[in-house]
């Protein structure tokens, strides 16, 4: 028997998005409409044009969303007549069964992480960026942010990631800075182990990157803070999407 979705309660969910990356905001709304039970296993999404309108966002924009959606298990989709976008009832990808794995304590202590990334990171790259650097410094940085570029295996992407963030917590020159960020960038790999790789948000991340190594380069502090906030709001909307 074909689940009913709660459209009443979907009006309310899914909303038109704001603030951050279009992607990563649509992948947070339809991942929370499908794990709070708005739209349960077995339950038929909207169609694509509605939901593109609903979430004002562009139809490429909601196929790379829905394409995430897939990778990490929670919906199929089939085409033809009678065809639609379905959560599943039995998750079949390696990412649905990691996330189904995962205890409510280990989720909360993650979603308390990205939390705490969100105040620690942003000020690590104010006070990297307000620091006197010499070359030496600035080319680890420059270092650092190629090798993320160059990273083609999602082991390796996610390894140079965290260094990339480690090294703009080391140019702060404050060990407590250091641990904090190493403490979360811990976290966050556990995390991004737990989902798929996906392009769309990769593109956003090295042109953050880059972003965030010109503001420093150029010892622009609040430039540096924004771009990195902007950063942490991205990723955490793309793993409370997929995570929950």
């Amino acid at each position: 028997m074909t689940a009913a979705p709660h459209e009443h309660l979907s009006q309310s969910v899914l909303r038109p998005v704001l603030g951050h990356h279009a992607f990563e905001a649509c992948v947070e709304q339809l991942g929370r409409a499908i794990r709070l039970g708005v739209y349960p296993m077995g339950s038929t999404l909207p169609p694509e044009r509605e939901l593109a309108t609903r979430l004002a966002v562009s139809r490429a924009t909601l196929r790379e969303a829905m394409a995430a959606l897939r990778q990490a298990g929670l919906v199929e989709t089939t085409r033809g007549r009678g065809g639609g976008t379905v959560v599943t009832a039995k998750p079949r990808s390696s990412y649905a069964r990691k996330a189904a794995r995962i205890t409510g304590a280990q989720r909360r202590d993650w979603l308390d992480a990205l939390e705490f990334r969100r105040v620690v990171e942003p000020g690590a790259a104010y006070l990297a960026a307000s620091a006197t650097l010499d070359e030496t410094q600035l080319d680890q940085l420059r270092e650092a942010e190629a090798t993320v570029s160059a990273a083609t295996r999602p082991a390796d992407h996610r390894q140079a990631d965290s260094l990339f963030h480690l090294t703009v917590a080391a140019l702060t020159g404050s060990p407590r800075t250091i641990e904090a960020v190493t403490s979360v960038q811990s976290s966050l790999h556990e995390m991004l182990g737990s989902i798929p790789v996906l392009e769309a948000n990769i593109g956003h991340s090295h042109r953050q990157h880059r972003s965030l190594l010109t503001a420093v380069e150029r010892g622009h502090p609040d430039r540096a803070r924004r771009v990195m906030e902007e950063h942490c709001d991205d990723t955490a909307a793309l793993l409370r999407g997929l995570l929950g």
